[in-house]
């Protein structure tokens, strides 16, 4: 069982910047894929970013690019996503994914059948 846990969320005024990570431990062998999601209240869940483990790719939601980057370092199964340029409309509870599968679908699909933390609440006050 793989255990992912969201840290670095909080509130900071619109223009500023916040660092999340995602930590996943328990049976993360095999590990390839890890990623961010969020969800703003009465709104669906929104994919925001994911890399391969490996950082050869990394892929962003078109409403983050250019503001938020993905990044992992050398601890492993560890992800941090930087946000810069921070807008209110990024307030939202962000959760981490992570997933050993490569194939079935997009990268949200892949994330989506994996494990998940408990999220952590980024507010972006006007």
């Amino acid at each position: 069982q793989v255990r992912v846990v969201e840290s670095g969320g909080g509130l900071v005024q619109a223009g500023g910047s916040l660092t999340l990570s995602c930590a996943a431990s328990g049976d993360t062998y095999g590990t390839l894929f890890m990623g961010w999601f969020r969800q703003a209240p009465g709104k669906e869940r929104e994919f925001v970013a994911a890399m391969h483990i490996s950082r050869t790719y990394t892929y962003y939601g078109d409403s983050v690019k250019g503001r938020f980057t993905i990044s992992r370092d050398n601890a492993p199964n560890t992800v941090h996503l930087q946000m810069n340029s921070l807008k209110p409309e990024d307030t939202a509870i962000y959760y981490c994914a992570a997933t050993k599968t490569n194939i079935g679908g997009s990268i949200e699909t892949l994330l989506s059948r994996g494990s998940w933390g408990q999220g952590t609440q980024v507010t972006v006050s006007a």
